[in-house]
């Protein structure tokens, strides 16, 4: 498997058999969303910087991606997707409304996104999510859970791999995140080793046995 971050909350998930785009997103800033073709395409929640299926083209296996915008269970191109309902707030979508996490497993490995969670995880939905391989998290709070609170939901989910997301960068539009963190705050305050690399690529037999690390993207 190999895993690439598009910018934002968006990742290319790549597998032996086909490949899952989760929250493209539209114009943010001076960021904007590159070319790529998925067979699967997963979004969280219905804002313009998660939900820009149409920016994603097919593949040779499909004309058009597989488009999986609600809670459910889906199997496409080999690849099986999990949907489990969560708040994109606090106050149980009162401020924000919905937000859906998804699971993409395939090749013996699960990778759980959280989108734009806004909330600790219920042991519940904890257990329900079981083993995850890889965790992709938002950390730069306002809109979502902040540096703390997505240190406090990666030790809930104990992965192997931390991946963070949606935090501020030079390209984001000031206006609108002026107020989100950076990830060197949720670097620093999870206390976990880091490195950084162009895509990860990963098997179930390449898992390092009982570590977390952070992965960061150049």
């Amino acid at each position: 498997m190999e895993i690439s971050y598009l910018g934002h909350s968006c990742f290319r998930v790549k597998t032996k058999t086909g490949v899952v785009v989760m929250d493209p997103y539209g114009n943010i800033g001076s960021l904007k969303m590159p070319t790529v073709s998925a067979d699967i395409v997963t979004l969280s929640h219905q804002h313009s910087d998660h939900n820009n299926a149409a920016a994603v083209s097919g593949t040779a296996r499909r004309p058009q991606p597989f488009v999986i915008q609600e809670p459910g269970e889906y199997e496409v191109e080999g690849i099986s997707v999990f949907g489990y309902p969560t708040y994109h707030d606090a106050k149980e979508g009162a401020e924000r409304g919905a937000n859906t996490i998804y699971v993409v497993q395939a090749e013996g490995l699960r990778v759980l996104h959280l989108g734009d969670l806004g909330h600790p995880l219920s042991e519940k939905l904890v257990d329900e999510l079981d083993t995850v391989d890889v965790l992709m998290v938002p950390v730069g709070g306002f809109y979502t859970i902040d540096a703390k609170q997505a240190g406090d939901v990666a030790a809930q989910i104990e992965p192997t791999y931390v991946l963070p997301m949606h935090y501020r960068t030079d390209r984001h539009d000031e206006k609108t995140f002026g107020e989100v963190g950076g990830v060197e705050t949720f670097v620093a305050a999870y206390g976990h080793g880091s490195r950084t690399v162009k895509t990860l690529s990963i098997t179930a037999q390449s898992l390092p046995a009982d570590s977390t690390e952070v992965i960061l993207f150049e």
